[in-house]
């Protein structure tokens, strides 16, 4: 007889209790994992294995269900709170207008004998 593992349910992304898990750094994922529960990392780990199965991101995901499994308590806060790596949206419209823009430039003086700032020779 041999024992069949049961393979690991793994969720859609839409279901995944970070918010656009795909698209967050390493780094910035360390910290959020810290919000979930054991079955939150759970989640993570099993579609993380299913999809992009990066190394650092297993090893980070295996870690902390480990620190679960020894009495961890999930932080605080909330894995959708507004994230760092996301720059704000603009607050209105570029203030940049032709009345706004500097004032018209000559082109340089550089061998052009009809520019009158260029040099003369005297003689």
């Amino acid at each position: 007889m041999s024992e069949e593992k049961a393979e690991p349910r793994v969720p859609p992304h839409e279901a995944l209790p970070l918010p656009d898990y795909d698209h967050l750094p390493v780094g910035s994922l360390e910290h959020r994992i810290r919000t979930l529960d054991e079955a939150g990392v759970r989640d993570v780990l099993a579609y993380e294995e299913a999809h992009a199965h990066r190394l650092p991101v297993l090893e980070i995901l295996r870690n902390r269900l480990g620190r679960l499994g020894e009495g961890a308590e999930p932080s605080g806060g909330s894995p959708l709170a507004p994230a760092p790596e996301r720059a704000p949206a603009p607050d209105a419209a570029p203030a940049a207008s032709p009345a706004t823009s500097g004032p018209a430039m000559n082109p340089p003086s550089h061998g052009t004998p009809e520019n009158p700032a260029q040099p003369r020779t005297t003689g």
